[in-house]
């Protein structure tokens, strides 16, 4: 479910967990009436894609008709997928938290001069310790995309907590020093705990 923003942010959705404002469009013409329903800025990302890349921040028209332009002449399936996301100003930083067994174990800071704030494009990853309604809008979103272990990109909204997107397979080489949480072995684990369930014993 997660390999796809669009069936993510559906559950998402159909759960009634905060998340970000998309609309999904199939021409360039749609794109920008979409864009424009939402209003400036938007994010236009992939809707398979990680490590924030192909990322575009659209200020205004001229930005929107040019990178959709680009997109339609790349000519792919997943280039002619328009995902489109209401810009969300998040000062510089975001969290991510991880979901192992509908458990929040973890989460970071991270933060970036750079308007994207992930660890991959350069952002810094430094301790954030879940308070219950981070852990619980945490937990909320993995059940929602029936996921078990996960990470999950969450923006500090005005009104609270958004969940932007979740990740099924999740990395964390950046996120253990900094939480002192030993994430790989929580993972291993329960997937030990899970094994032993389904063997009976």
């Amino acid at each position: 479910m997660c390999g796809s923003k669009l069936v993510t942010s559906s559950a998402l959705v159909r759960a009634g967990v905060p998340t970000t404002q998309i609309k999904v469009a199939f021409t360039p013409e749609s794109a920008i009436k979409a864009i424009e329903e939402i209003g400036y800025p938007v994010v236009l990302k992939p809707a398979v894609g990680s490590w924030g890349r192909l990322l575009s921040k659209i200020n205004d028209r001229d930005a929107a008709e040019t990178i959709l332009e680009h997109k339609e002449t790349l000519g792919s399936y997943h280039h002619s997928i328009f995902y489109i996301q209401k810009y969300v100003e998040k000062q510089g930083r975001d969290i991510r938290s991880f979901v192992v067994g509908g458990e929040c174990i973890a989460a970071i800071y991270r933060t970036s001069h750079h308007w994207i704030t992930n660890t991959a494009r350069g952002g810094t990853a430094t301790a954030c310790v879940p308070d219950a309604d981070l852990a619980a809008l945490s937990v909320r979103a993995a059940h929602a995309v029936g996921g078990d272990v996960v990470a999950l990109d969450i923006f500090e909204g005005v009104d609270g907590y958004i969940v932007n997107e979740i990740n099924y397979t999740m990395e964390f080489k950046n996120s253990i020093a900094p939480t002192g949480v030993d994430i790989p072995g929580r993972i291993a684990a329960h997937v030990v705990h899970v094994a032993r369930e389904h063997a009976g014993g």
